[in-house]
């Protein structure tokens, strides 16, 4: 039987609340920044929630006029988030060997300023006014096709879409393309761009989000006995993921051993979690085994911990029933209490918050814990960072999303 082929990290992109690139996201995470802010367009001010995590840099700082005219705002950050990994990775311009470079880069919502800017022009102005690129713009597999287009990927280019799983389960099935030597690089990760009118009011109106209207620099509180929902963010991660053997070929820096991925289902509700975690759990060690790891490897947890009361506690159970005693040496961070939930985006820029915590030994604080819920039994690493134990460790990351998706993923440090 041929050996599975190790998957490593060797480049790390970012556009996020918290910094226009990976190094400004991390130092954000580590200084327990907030970069969830009020809303100062007039279309927020009727809204039930009227503040967000917008982007810290807008992509018209970084390129081209035309791109921004013929890329919806998702495609726009996955594509600043892929060239800075790509050129991190150490790569420069387009791929030497395009048949064995994939993409697979995913969002859960898709162009949906596009589609719905687009429908007012038709309503306001008639048929005429709808652009040409609408159709390309709004696409969900837009992100993908625009990064594969940049650097010549032939290998396969995909836009995986599983809601607020969507970011993780790229990270996933890239690595599953690599093991099975469809690819040798694959460029992976999530977008999204949905701060708009329609999309707060249908997430604030199913009682999702946070309506801390008075002070949304602590709306979003992990675990707080106060948590009343999430905080909408926007942005993009992307990590360049590579056979072990492909980097060390070239002889590139590598962050971490991307170690495996775990998937499952709930099938219980289109919107609310399985309340005891099932479908969680079965993801938790579904990527132990996949990434040949036991409960006492795991260190740190970068958790999907969104600020909703029942979502939180659902993910902590499943925690604990798969790590059993093992847990309570996890340092677990809730990044979401910093840059907001950025749907499909958000297990792609906490992948790199992962990645870069194995990296630096560092994890991440989570911050607006004023109180802890008593139902958290764990290890909360909360107002500054902790160190990490030296040695090989291994860290997850949690995504699931509406529908029922869960992905973990694991990572092992290099």
């Amino acid at each position: 039987m041929t050996a599975r082929k190790s998957v490593v990290v060797t480049g790390v992109g970012a556009t996020t609340p918290l910094g226009g690139d990976a190094a400004s996201f991390w130092d954000g995470l580590l200084a327990g920044r907030s970069g969830v802010r009020t809303l100062t367009e007039d279309w927020a001010e009727p809204l039930p929630v009227r503040f967000a995590a917008r982007i810290a840099v807008e992509p018209s700082e970084l390129l081209k006029p035309v791109e921004i005219r013929r890329l919806d705002r998702s495609a726009q950050f996955a594509l600043i988030a892929a060239r800075e990994a790509w050129k991190d990775a150490g790569f420069e311009g387009k791929f030497a060997e395009p048949t064995r470079l994939g993409v697979m880069v995913g969002s859960g919502i898709g162009g949906v300023t596009t589609l719905l800017s687009a429908y007012d022009a038709l309503v306001a102005k008639g048929p005429r006014a709808v652009g040409p690129r609408t159709v390309p713009m709004l696409m969900p597999n837009s992100p993908a096709a625009y990064v594969g287009l940049e650097f010549d990927a032939r290998a396969g280019v995909h836009a995986p879409v599983s809601a607020c799983a969507t970011g993780a389960e790229a990270v996933g099935h890239a690595i599953e393309m690599i093991r099975s030597g469809r690819a040798d690089v694959v460029l992976a990760g999530g977008t999204e761009a949905a701060i708009h009118p329609l999309p707060i009011a249908a997430f604030a109106n199913m009682m999702a989000m946070s309506k801390r209207n008075d002070e949304p620099e602590r709306a979003s509180r992990p675990y707080d006995v106060d948590r009343d929902g999430f905080v909408l963010g926007e942005g993009s991660g992307i990590l360049v993921l590579e056979s072990a053997e492909h980097a060390a070929a070239r002889g590139a820096r590598v962050y971490a051993e991307a170690a495996g991925v775990g998937f499952s289902a709930d099938s219980h509700d289109i919107a609310q979690p399985e309340p005891d975690g099932r479908g969680v759990a079965e993801a938790l060690a579904n990527a132990l085994v996949d990434a040949d790891l036991s409960p006492s490897d795991i260190r740190h947890l970068n958790a999907h911990a969104t600020s909703t009361p029942r979502g939180d506690i659902a993910e902590v159970m499943a925690f604990t029933k798969v790590l059993g005693s093992a847990a309570e040496n996890v340092a677990i961070s809730a990044t979401k209490s910093m840059h907001g939930h950025l749907l499909g985006g958000t297990g792609a820029i906490e992948s790199v918050a992962t990645v870069l915590a194995l990296h630096h030994r560092q994890a991440p604080p989570t911050i607006n814990v004023d109180q802890l819920d008593p139902e958290i039994t764990l290890d909360v690493v909360r107002d500054k960072p902790r160190a990490l134990p030296e040695g090989q460790i291994a860290a997850l990351n949690d995504s699931f999303g509406f529908g029922g998706h869960n992905v973990v993923v694991a990572f092992r440090s290099a």
